[in-house]
C-alpha cells in the first residue's frame, strides 16, 4: 500500500485528471516553499517570493511537455539558460530555495506527487530548525563590510593595524581597488567590532588616519542570507 502511494499518478498518456492533480499539488508546494522562505529570513522582495511560489508549477508543466521528447528537452534547456543573463545573482539562501522548488517541480511533473510533498515538507522543516537553532549564524553574527578610501601616497599595508587592534576582534582585507584616475585606493575589509557601541569612535579614528576621505561601514548582507 505504501509503495503505491509513491508511484506516479500519470498513466502512459497524460490525462486531464492527472494534470489537474499534479498542478494543484505544485501550486500548494510552491506556496509552502515561498512561505517557508519568508518565515526563515528577514530580507526578501515580493517579486522573488511570488516567482518562487510559481516556479514549481512552471517546472512541472515543462517536464510534462518534454517528457520523452529529447529534441524538445534540449530546446527548453537552451531557453531556460538564457534566463541567467537576464537576472542578477542571488544569495546562497535564495539559490537553495530555488533548487528546492525546482526539485519539487521535477517530481510533480513526472507524477510523483507523494515524493514531492514529502521532500518539500522535509526541506521546510529542516530550514525552520536551522533558523531556530541558529545553525551557521555564530560566525556570521556581527560581521560588517568596511570600505576605506585612502590617498595613493599612503601605504595602506599596516596603516590601520593599531586602530584595528583597539576596536576589532577580527579584520581581513578582501579587496583593493584604484579609483579617481588612480589617485585613490579603495580598501574593502571584512570586520567584526569588539563592542558595537564603539562604531563611531572607530570611524572617527579611521577618518583621522585617511585624511577624512570616504568611509563606509555596512552590515554584511551576504553572511546574513545563508540558508
Amino acid at each position: 500500500m505504501l509503495s503505491q502511494i509513491f508511484e506516479s499518478v500519470i498513466p502512459s498518456s497524460l490525462t486531464p485528471g492527472s494534470f489537474a492533480v499534479c498542478t494543484l499539488v505544485s501550486l500548494l508546494l510552491g506556496a509552502v516553499i515561498a512561505l517557508c522562505y519568508m518565515k526563515t529570513g528577514t530580507r526578501y522582495t515580493g517579486s522573488f517570493v511570488t516567482t518562487l511560489a510559481m516556479l514549481t508549477t512552471v517546472v512541472q508543466i515543462v517536464i510534462m511537455m518534454v517528457n520523452g521528447n529529447l529534441g524538445a528537452g534540449v530546446a527548453v534547456a537552451g531557453a531556460f539558460s538564457l534566463v541567467r543573463f537576464r537576472s542578477i545573482p542571488g544569495t546562497a539562501r535564495e539559490i537553495g530555495f530555488i533548487f528546492v522548488a525546482l526539485a519539487c517541480g521535477l517530481a510533480t511533473g513526472m507524477g510523483y506527487v507523494a515524493f514531492a510533498v514529502v521532500f518539500a515538507l522535509i526541506m521546510c522543516i529542516i530550514s525552520v530548525i536551522y533558523k531556530v537553532v541558529g545553525f551557521g549564524e555564530r560566525n556570521a553574527a556581527g560581521k560588517k563590510t568596511l570600505t576605506v578610501v585612502v590617498p595613493e601616497n599612503l601605504d595602506y599595508t599596516d596603516i590601520f593595524n593599531d586602530i584595528f587592534e583597539t576596536y576589532l576582534s577580527f579584520s581581513d582585507l578582501i579587496s583593493v581597488k584604484t579609483t579617481n584616475m588612480g589617485s585613490l585606493f579603495k580598501l574593502k575589509y571584512e570586520i567584526r567590532l569588539k563592542d558595537p557601541k564603539t562604531e563611531k569612535q572607530f570611524i572617527d579614528a579611521l577618518r583621522c588616519r585617511n585624511g577624512n576621505l570616504e568611509i563606509i561601514c555596512a552590515r554584511d548582507i551576504c553572511s546574513q542570507e545563508i540558508l
